[in-house]
């Protein structure tokens, strides 16, 4: 299959904050809210995992409050994770854990669903990074699937159908595609209003199916 027809936008972000284990909450939560803007759900738990226990491994190995700094973004088809902090000298190595001991398993617990990390020294801080797999094609691709492929078919009829002057040519934008699926959307409303359906009972349907569907791929 081709790649996605309008391209998906996911600049990089950071936030800056000290290690301490109140801010983890709040860590995993943005997380969360940009994968989910990203189109990248299904990565969260990955990622949150590894960004908890890269700051741990910042409180443990040099202080709590430590200043942190966490920046996500896209490496062609990988999420990459880097968690900074002002100490060079120390570099983190995954190191063998007794059986039973909870201290030390941070690493590993990367290693175990990154597909690689490693450790960035730059003058005055250090940077260790991770990135896992995130099945697209490229940083602008999407997560396949049926509804998906029809929604972006039917998306890239309608775009070019409705075009005007004030739309630049060449390949259409997602915020166009998002202003064309809201138009379907409310077409198909009127559609079913006028062959006698109910439109808000239609939207519930629509919304169970899509919350079903969201649960079983989970």
């Amino acid at each position: 299959m081709g790649g996605c027809r309008f391209g998906v936008i996911r600049r990089a972000w950071d936030l800056s904050f000290p290690a301490e284990p109140k801010e983890l909450t709040g860590v995993r939560q943005v997380i969360e809210l940009h994968l989910e803007l990203w189109g990248l759900a299904d990565t969260t738990r990955d990622a949150q995992l590894c960004a908890t226990e890269l700051v741990t491994n910042v409180m443990e190995h040099v202080g709590v409050g430590t200043p942190t700094r966490l920046a996500v973004s896209m490496r062609g088809s990988w999420l990459r994770l880097e968690v900074s902090d002002p100490e060079t000298r120390a570099l983190p190595t995954p190191s063998p854990v007794a059986e039973g001991q909870e201290r030390g398993r941070g690493l590993m617990l990367v290693e175990g669903v990154a597909e690689r990390w490693g450790v960035v020294l730059r003058g005055d801080s250090k940077a260790t990074w991770c990135e896992l797999a995130t099945g697209l094609r490229s940083s602008i691709d999407h997560v396949e699937g049926p509804q998906v492929a029809r929604a972006e078919a039917l998306l890239g009829w309608v775009g070019l159908a409705t075009r005007t002057e004030e739309v630049p040519r060449g390949p259409l934008g997602v915020g166009h595609a998002e202003e064309a699926a809201i138009d379907v959307i409310a077409d198909l409303l009127h559609w079913l209003r006028a062959h006698g359906c109910d439109p808000e009972h239609a939207v519930n349907r629509a919304r169970m199916h899509f919350e079903a569907e969201l649960a079983e791929a989970v």
